[in-house]
């Protein structure tokens, strides 16, 4: 795989927008800089007794239209430029599903599968010692994200709230729900992601209780879109990966099946009754809907002229580079780009927020309605800017989004 920036892709991505937008090159130049970012350094006691030294970030990318959101990630690989791209697409995202928020993200370097419960708990701990004044219930509200959970997210509003001597629910969300957290949270992205494939169905003629899947990445995204795949439509998902490999099986897989796989083996390789297959395999599939999960820039310009795909409903954050994008739209394959695709994650967050705020819980089924409603709403506004402008799903998705930051911003008086 070719390494790739994902900020130098976010700013390609805005230069493609203001041409279409024709907007003021001081405009443009402020939608490619962060507002503000933090760099940390966090000594924490492992349990050997030994003290390592965590490198970590908080970047607040834009806040023109309100408190900023956006989860926090621990991975081995985390750069601040991965950071700041990420709180950029939080930006649009927030701006494309209309919710009255901003965009940031965080990020520690470290990797998680080698540390124990109590590391990862002091680690956690430390990461919100640090920020302390960089977020909050008004200032920046953090969420899980890659290799962070509601055990993580419970540990940091309990650290957060100890600092304050008060009890502080609000600062984080992605949270157990016994601690203020929402009913619906755990398959948010997925579900808001399936909500979006279902209106593409439409839009382009496909029957999905026909219909094939192939799902990149076997995370929590990936496992409940597979799981929703078949329990909302009955389509056969016919091909999974992780890092170390893919199954596939032509009659179709049980996504239980692979996530007990994975759970005991660390790989969907195994799954019983599959063809092992290497990952990018399966981006290159005959199927109907190919879902990438997992990370940034895995269809190239190399690869995105391979990919067979009728749909590309992207859960994962920058699956797919400019030059690809351009390959796609111009083979006739449906994109639904990540911050459309994945809005549910901080649409349901931004649910739970404000059910934080008026201490008062929703109904699954409230959750639900709410977010078919949000992400329905989007994926059509984008497709109409689509056809309006003759450009792709992504360009449309961003000049939906960058019209909403920049009307705000021009009333607030910044340009």
């Amino acid at each position: 795989m070719e390494s790739i920036n994902p900020f130098d892709i976010v700013k390609q991505q805005i230069d493609k927008c203001a041409e279409i937008m024709h907007l003021d090159p001081s405009v443009t130049a402020i939608l490619k800089s962060p507002v503000r970012e933090l760099h940390v350094s966090m000594p924490v006691r492992m349990d050997d007794g030994s003290v390592r030294v965590f490198q970590g970030f908080r970047v607040h990318y834009n806040d023109a239209r309100g408190i900023t959101k956006g989860g926090i990630r621990f991975h081995p690989d985390e750069t601040i430029d991965t950071v700041r791209a990420l709180a950029a697409w939080m930006v649009w995202k927030c701006a494309l599903v209309d919710l009255p928020l901003g965009g940031a993200k965080g990020g520690v370097i470290c990797n998680p599968k080698e540390m124990s419960a109590g590391e990862l708990e002091r680690l956690s701990r430390a990461y919100v010692r640090s920020v302390f004044q960089f977020i909050g219930p008004e200032k920046d509200v953090p969420a899980p994200d890659v290799y962070t959970t509601p055990q993580i997210m419970a540990w940091m509003m309990d650290e957060y709230s100890v600092i304050s001597q008060k009890p502080q629910f609000g600062v984080i969300t992605g949270k157990p729900v016994s601690i203020g957290g929402s009913v619906g949270r755990g398959d948010a992205t997925a579900r808001g992601g399936m909500y979006c494939i279902r209106e593409a169905a439409k839009v382009l003629g496909i029957d999905l209780s026909k219909a094939t899947v192939a799902v990149y990445g076997y995370g929590n995204a990936g496992y409940n879109a597979a799981r929703l795949c078949r329990d909302l439509f009955g389509a056969r998902i016919v091909a999974v990966c992780d890092s170390k490999g893919g199954a596939f099986c032509e009659t179709g897989i049980d996504p239980e099946t692979a996530y007990r796989c994975k759970s005991s083996t660390s790989t969907v390789c195994g799954v019983r009754d599959t063809d092992r297959i290497s990952s990018d395999e399966i981006l290159e599939m005959d199927v109907d809907v190919l879902i990438p999960a997992a990370i940034e820039g895995v269809i190239t310009g190399k690869n995105a002229g391979k990919v067979r795909a009728r749909i590309v409903a992207e859960l994962a954050n920058g699956p797919t580079t400019p030059e690809a994008d351009d390959i796609l739209f111009q083979n006739g394959i449906h994109v639904i780009p990540d911050f459309l695709c994945n809005a549910g994650g901080v649409t349901v967050s931004y649910f739970e927020m404000v059910q934080n705020f008026y201490l008062y819980p929703w109904t699954e089924a409230d959750v639900h309605e709410r977010l078919d409603k949000k992400m329905t709403s989007a994926y059509h506004s984008v497709v109409n800017t689509s056809r309006e402008y003759e450009i792709n799903m992504r360009q449309a998705a961003y000049v939906r989004a960058v019209e909403r930051v920049v009307e705000v911003m021009k009333l607030r008086g910044w340009v």
